[in-house]
């Protein structure tokens, strides 16, 4: 047996689907493309998780792509960052060209142009249905991300979402946020978790409260808010094809923090809310996370602890989770450990960095018996990678470098005025656009401050009350006390008359007007 039909025996073994698969493209040896050597992905398997991986311009869009599209056509809706707003295409059926053409011949697979239901995302509303999440959806894990903040900060932040899940406040948006931030730093609120939570000093208070400023000047502060999205939402399917949502971030590439760690919430939001399903032929969803790397960058150990918690526990529940990202290295071993199947695109070795990049990414795959693989990867052509995925066992397959299989639906975005009209059909469209404003954190804050001003004022009120009440009691003792005096004076007066009457009467010889004299002397004689 000749090294040719050796290595098309080992992929069919190796790749041989018993179930339904997607299928990748066909093996390559020695520069030569072998079309029975056909390398297939189990559906079943891809809950297992995966990464794509290769340098700029080696194809791992459209590798995004055909992937997206045989997910669709079996019925399994697909989630997918587009960076640069060049996946809207997916609506729409290509075309052939000479290129295409010679690589149906190779694959001898025909080329059957097709387009797939697409579904457009944004975090501003511009370029499609608005994104949003509660604060409380984040957590304080990937806030704290978003906002760049240190352990300290980060701990003060806990306490704020501890504080208001204890006291049932919803915490909806940033206006709840910096209510709460101020009240618990300073006055009654201060003295309030003193004993339980511990202080909140004023430099911290305020240090994240202008971060949070700074997200608002920015114009994304509307990420945060109701109605937020109901990942329900993601599991749509059109005349029995997977819908393909597409998040366009293409007026918000400025900030990668932001975008990535929104994705990371809405995957933490799936992995909370879908009950557990054990192993299914084919997932509920696969989750495209493009631009991976971004994630990972200068990530703080809870947050890393976290990601690594989700993508581990998140298979079960049917959910497929694949990075995208330049080169392996970018992604934490402890979550690149969980990722079976793996498409590599080229990767260069320009510098003595990416040459250590190269030498450590080879020792993540099997050994093959076919390829020196650190020769292999630096040889690849634009659409041509290197794989190696779990079969239907859940074993690593053989090492095949691959052709891949060109994407049915358009490569490139769809005309604006197609965009917009496919945006403003949509019903998600208007399920989203309009922000809600419900009793939270900032009314309910609002409220009790008010509640305390008014009883702080009623109880004054009352005070004055009865203090008038007592100076006007006061005054009528004082009143009532100076009328006794006086009469009692005119009393004295009046009987020291009447002795004085008397006793003047006596001494001059006369008598009571009502005594009668019965003699002339002294004695009645």
């Amino acid at each position: 047996m000749n090294n040719k039909t050796s290595f098309i025996e080992k992929i069919k073994t190796s790749y041989a689907p018993t179930g339904a698969s997607i299928y990748l493209g066909a093996g390559m040896l020695d520069g030569e493309t072998l079309a029975e050597a056909e390398v297939n992905l189990p559906l079943r398997m891809m809950n297992r998780h995966g990464l794509i991986a290769g340098a700029t311009g080696t194809g791992k869009t459209r590798t995004l792509q055909l992937l997206a599209e045989q997910l669709s056509d079996a019925g399994v809706p697909v989630f997918m960052l587009d960076v640069k707003g060049d996946l809207s295409g997916l609506n729409q059926a290509g075309a052939t060209n000479a290129k295409i053409e010679e690589r149906a011949q190779q694959l001898n697979k025909p080329f059957t142009p097709s387009g797939f239901p697409i579904e457009l995302y944004s975090l501003s509303g511009k370029l499609g249905a608005q994104m949003r999440a509660t604060v409380t959806e984040f957590g304080p894990v990937l806030l704290s991300k978003i906002l760049e903040l240190n352990d300290t900060q980060s701990g003060v932040l806990a306490v704020i979402f501890k504080y208001a899940d204890d006291n049932k406040m919803p915490v909806v948006d940033l206006n709840d946020l910096k209510k709460l931030l101020g009240y618990l730093s300073e006055g009654d609120g201060a003295k309030e978790i003193k004993s339980t939570y511990g202080s909140i000093s004023a430099s911290t208070s305020s240090t994240i409260l202008r971060k949070i400023v700074a997200i608002e000047q920015q114009g994304l502060g509307g990420i945060f808010g109701e109605t937020s999205y109901d990942i329900e939402d993601l599991f749509n399917r059109i005349d029995g094809k997977g819908v393909i949502s597409l998040l366009n971030i293409a007026d918000v590439q400025s900030q990668p923090v932001l975008y990535s760690t929104f994705l990371l919430s809405l995957l933490a939001e799936i992995y909370q809310i879908m009950p557990e399903a054990g192993d299914l032929d084919k997932p509920k969803l696969v989750f495209f996370f493009d631009e991976a790397h971004l994630l990972f960058n200068d990530a703080p150990k809870a947050f890393l602890e976290q990601i690594n918690t989700i993508i581990r526990l998140i298979r079960s529940k049917g959910i497929g989770v694949f990075f995208c990202t330049q080169s392996p290295m970018d992604i934490p071993e402890s979550v690149l450990s969980q990722l079976g199947n793996r498409v590599q695109h080229a990767l260069r070795a320009f510098t003595p960095n990416d040459v250590d990049n190269l030498k450590k990414t080879v020792n993540t795959y099997p050994r093959s018996d076919f390829y020196a693989i650190d020769k292999v990867l630096t040889s690849l052509g634009t659409g041509q990678a290197l794989i190696t995925v779990l079969n239907e066992k859940g074993i690593p397959t053989e090492v095949a470098a691959t052709l891949l299989t060109p994407p049915k639906a358009v490569m490139g975005p769809m005309a604006a005025v197609d965009c917009e009209k496919l945006m403003q059909a949509s019903p998600l469209n208007s399920k989203y656009k309009e922000t809600k404003d419900p009793i939270s954190a900032f009314e309910m804050l609002t409220d009790r401050v008010n509640e305390k001003l008014a009883t702080e004022h009623q109880a004054k009120a009352e005070e004055e009350e009865n203090k008038r009440i007592e100076q006007e009691n006061k005054t009528k003792r004082v009143e009532k006390s100076l009328v006794e005096e006086i009469m009692g004076a005119t009393i004295t007066r009046q009987i020291g008359k009447e002795i004085v009457r008397g006793i003047f009467g006596m001494l001059t010889g006369k008598k009571s007007r009502t005594t009668k004299s019965k003699g002339g002397g002294l004695f009645g004689f």
